[in-house]
């Protein structure tokens, strides 16, 4: 009897169990979730306001593609999501697609865990040519395309056209070169009791802006052509380029018209619209919210550069979404489609209107929505002229190194010392060799 009765109930555990698994087989698959859609895991960056216009836009794609779910996942900081994507490449806990930071290039295409986006854009014959060539350019490595532009920006010159007016200075007529910079920043400074009310100058000690301005002079970060023709095994940043950036910062700063503003965004940001300082260089994806806040006319400009020095453009910063390697062809069908959706006209003009970033395809340029913006604020159509006007040469494509993040704590340590009385050269150098024993140590990897 009790043979029975354990026979019986082993029975119905095997059979439930079996029912079990298949159920949750169907309720869930490796390409599809329970209400058989595909579905694309999307780990980002998009912190604020920003998120809130993701969100939208893939609320938006997910009606108009029912057989598609795009789930978007915050992760943090671009260092922090790199870190966790990092630990979860390749299995199953792997996001379908990754937004990474421009300097994350390198490091992502050397991981072997992602799908280049060429692929599809072969097998279909798909048009690259209706993206932003100099948006493209970052993300194309020895001809191939790799991820796709998604939040691209720029630095810019900000500065406060009610304070030009009151020092004497053209408020039509922003410094162009160093020398005009030094000028302007002098006529801005304010002192009151002994003490400086209103500096003329600042950079935020962040190595994007410094790549920037060797960049705008032709100048390169590292050899072989900024790492694109072979692996870069040295820093070439503290060449005559790099100094005239760090020498003018020096100069500024001892003459008093320049401001250390630290490295947080938001205490540049504040110290611009509170007064304290009259220019600084930020991310073209500001610009629209300084102009929202600033208690003042705003005024956006190129960014300076050296005198006599041919201006060559600007690198192009911000991310790009990358396609997992290891996941089901229906899947990363499913990713490009979504990709390709981000593309369009109608969907980057949104982006363009409600974020400040590029549109990756300019003919977003044309639509309605953009120009009723640019009416009200012209200051962005001057972030697009410049990276327009931008050359395609080495120094403007950007540099390709996986230790890019490291290299750049490298450069903010060098800028900060600058404050300290150190001397430019010295400072710089020793940026450079810390940044090529980075290097010698991942390329033995």
């Amino acid at each position: 009897m009790k043979k029975g009765i354990f026979a019986l109930f082993l029975f119905i555990f095997v059979t439930l169990t079996a029912c079990s698994s298949e159920s949750n087989e169907a309720a869930a698959t490796p390409s599809g979730n329970k209400d058989g859609k595909t579905e694309v895991i999307f780990w980002h960056a998009m912190s604020g306001d920003l998120e809130t216009v993701l969100k939208e836009i893939v609320h938006e794609f997910n009606q108009s593609h029912p057989s598609i779910e795009v789930k978007p996942i915050f992760q943090g900081t671009y260092e922090e999501a790199l870190t966790k994507f990092n630990t979860v490449a390749g299995t199953k806990d792997a996001p379908t697609i990754m937004q990474t930071f421009e300097v994350g290039t390198k490091y992502m295409i050397d991981s072997g865990k992602i799908q280049p986006v060429q692929k599809f854009i072969d097998e279909e014959n798909y048009d690259t040519s209706q993206w932003e060539k100099n948006i493209v350019n970052y993300y194309t490595v020895d001809g191939k395309i790799y991820s796709m532009p998604f939040n691209s920006s720029t630095p810019v010159l900000i500065y406060n056209k009610d304070a030009f007016k009151d020092a004497g200075l053209d408020p039509e007529k922003p410094p162009m070169t160093y020398s005009e910079l030094k000028e302007a920043a002098k006529k801005l400074t304010k002192k009151q009791g002994g003490q400086t009310t209103q500096y003329g100058f600042s950079i935020l000690n962040y190595g994007w802006f410094f790549e920037e301005m060797l960049a705008v002079q032709g100048g390169l970060y590292v050899n072989n052509e900024n790492g694109r023709n072979g692996n870069a095994t040295k820093a070439v940043f503290n060449g005559e380029e790099g100094l005239r950036v760090f020498r003018l910062i020096r100069d500024m700063y001892k003459e008093g018209t320049f401001y250390n503003v630290g490295q947080n965004w938001d205490d540049m940001r504040a110290a611009f619209q509170s007064k304290k300082i009259a220019m600084y260089l930020d991310s073209s994806a500001g610009v629209k919210t300084i102009i929202d806040n600033a208690p003042f006319e705003v005024g956006v400009s190129y960014l300076p550069v050296p005198d006599h020095v041919e201006r060559q453009g600007v690198i192009i910063g911000g991310a790009s979404l990358w396609m997992a390697k290891d996941i089901s062809e229906q899947q990363q069908k499913a990713a490009w489609e979504f990709m390709k959706y981000l593309a369009t006209p109608e969907v980057q003009a949104k982006w363009h209107v409600k974020t400040g970033y590029f549109a990756i395809n300019p003919a977003a340029y044309d639509e309605e929505i953009v120009k009723a913006e640019w009416e009200k604020y012209p200051q962005l159509k001057v972030t697009v002229e410049q990276l327009k006007q931008t050359k395609p040469i080495p120094a403007t494509q950007g540099a390709l190194i996986t230790v890019f993040p490291e290299s750049r704590q490298k450069v903010v340590k060098a800028m900060e010392s600058l404050y300290q009385g150190v001397d430019p050269e010295e400072a710089l150098d020793r940026a450079a060799e810390e940044t090529n024993r980075a290097l010698e140590t991942a390329n033995k990897k």
